[in-house]
């Protein structure tokens, strides 16, 4: 474990504390959140200046618009938490007593007036998953502490941190299916925004190195600068992975064999495919049109992010799914992979062609072969099947890596990059040549370039060709594609199917128009 209260600036939060603010510490899903605050309720109370209180108030997002039932969930979480943590009934006794003498309106409000009257020292309360909760009775959490703001110190809590995956300037409340309030505007008490940050690179390999402290086993130097690509230090994967390797793999049970690099491919892999709870809700929000928004233009590999709302950059960078400095792009390797391979799930069942149609006989992939096929297929049933993806501008990247996936799966690898402004999707397949000895002997390795045609065919090639050398040049590749998607609605399936050939930098491309 890394220590939760070296994660937050803790000297900022006692500054804002003492100065008596209320304020919003957000973070992505799985960050490590909960674990910060229980430890800062614990530092807190053992200082003994304040009586803390951690409130997780989830359950009453069931309540929706049933402001009573929603109210009177939250104050039981409230209270329920002051008896557990604190092991403190008096809000239990209160609310056995009190609970019909007041509206929901007030109800919170006059739970935390008398909690705050009641103590011997000034209150904080960390509230979680405000953010969860839903139209009518968020509205009414958030106006009732900001009635009882006035309140503090003696008679309201001196500070309270609202705590969630979103900050409070995204809640988008509805009542009645319409927007009729933002959080900003039912919330401006708020100080600032704290957002907790995923792991240093250095507290990536601490925490990996406490597991070979313990044990014995040691992880391949090579490891870590895979494990910061493909993570970027999120939490939940880099513990994720850690547990695939360490606790999966039988034959790293036992802990004198060494953690090599192709066990820790593999083990991403199997991370990847596993359809784990973390990952599904990550492609859950893929749905939502503030993300879709962000997300095709990243897949497509738009120009540039002039016309996405910085607003829905900032949402989409809070939920944990992209960086916005110092390129827009999705947030780390892993999410790269299991993003588009959601999206073209469905696709990739439905195509028909086969592994073994593509492979020769030295069980090399016949990339000639196979990139005529999809330019076949892609003739055939793109205009049909891209409408039919929720990321239409994206469609041509998609469904290429539906066809690749659906031929490499199941013996080989596929990487992918892109990012808003790059202009371009970059793929690279590993396929293992030698069936005996998989990763670990000869490894074929291809490189695939793609391009939507926005300008003349010198122009996309000018750039193109150099872009796809140096990218074969940097993965060390025995082959390099260059794929040109044109768009062009009054150009014929005649002039768009085309294949030749380039040289750049001392190496062949092979060039291929869809």
């Amino acid at each position: 474990m890394i220590d939760p209260l070296q994660r937050i600036n803790l000297p900022n939060i006692k500054r804002l504390i003492a100065q008596q603010r209320y304020f919003v510490l957000h973070a992505p899903r799985q960050t490590g959140k909960t674990t910060c605050l229980m430890s800062l309720m614990e530092y807190l109370n053992k200082q003994g200046d304040y009586r803390a209180l951690y409130a997780n108030i989830e359950g009453a997002q069931v309540a929706r618009e049933d402001v009573k039932h929603g109210i009177d969930a939250v104050a039981e979480s409230v209270a329920s938490a002051a008896e557990v943590y604190l092991e403190d009934r008096v809000l239990i006794n209160w609310l056995a007593d009190s609970r019909q003498q007041y509206a929901p309106a007030s109800l919170l409000r006059t739970m935390l007036q008398y909690w705050s009257q009641q103590s011997t020292q000034p209150t904080v309360l960390f509230l979680d998953e405000v953010d969860a909760l839903v139209g009518d009775t968020l509205i009414s959490v958030l106006r009732q502490i900001r009635g009882g703001y006035t309140q503090r110190p003696g008679a309201f809590p001196v500070s309270i941190i609202l705590c969630g995956v979103r900050d409070v300037r995204d809640y988008r409340i509805q009542s009645g299916g319409q927007d009729i309030i933002t959080g900003g505007s039912a919330f401006n008490i708020k100080t600032t925004s704290l957002r907790l940050g995923s792991f240093t690179r250095q507290e990536v390999e601490a925490l990996w190195q406490q597991h070979t402290q313990e044990t014995g086993q040691s992880f391949a130097e090579t490891i870590f600068a895979e494990l910061w690509a493909d993570t970027r230090g999120q939490p939940w994967l880099v513990n994720a992975l850690a547990r695939e390797l360490t606790e999966e793999m039988p034959h790293l049970a036992d802990r004198r064999v060494p953690v090599t690099l192709e066990d820790y491919r593999i083990a991403r892999e199997q991370l990847i495919q596993s359809g784990v709870t973390h990952l599904d809700q990550l492609t859950d929000k893929l749905k939502e049109p503030r993300v879709q928004h962000v997300m095709s233009a990243i897949l497509s590999s738009a120009d540039d992010e002039a016309d996405i709302p910085m607003d829905d950059i900032r949402y989409v960078t809070d939920l944990g799914l992209i960086t916005a400095w110092p390129d827009t792009q999705i947030a780390n390797r892993i999410y790269q992979e299991t993003i588009p391979r959601a999206l073209i799930w469905s696709k990739q069942t439905r195509i028909t062609h086969q592994q073994h149609w593509y492979l020769t006989p030295e069980h090399r992939l016949d990339m000639l072969r196979l990139l005529q096929a999809f330019q076949q297929f892609f003739r055939e049933h793109s205009d049909v099947w891209i409408q039919q993806f929720d990321y239409k501008e994206a469609g041509p990247q998609l469904l290429l890596q539906a066809f690749l996936q659906r031929i490499v799966n199941g013996g080989g690898r596929i990487s992918r990059e892109y990012g808003l402004g790059r202009k371009r999707t970059d793929l690279y397949i590993e396929w293992p040549v030698d069936e005996q000895a998989d990763f670990h002997g000869e490894t074929q390795r291809i490189v695939l370039e793609l391009k939507i045609r926005y300008r003349s065919l010198e122009a996309t090639l000018a750039d193109g060709l150099p872009q796809t050398a140096d990218y074969a040049t940097r993965c060390g590749a025995d082959e390099a594609h260059l794929l040109i998607f044109d768009r062009r609605t009054h150009i014929s399936w005649e002039d768009k199917i085309w294949c030749d050939t380039a040289d750049q930098n001392n190496r062949t491309i092979t060039v291929w128009g869809l």
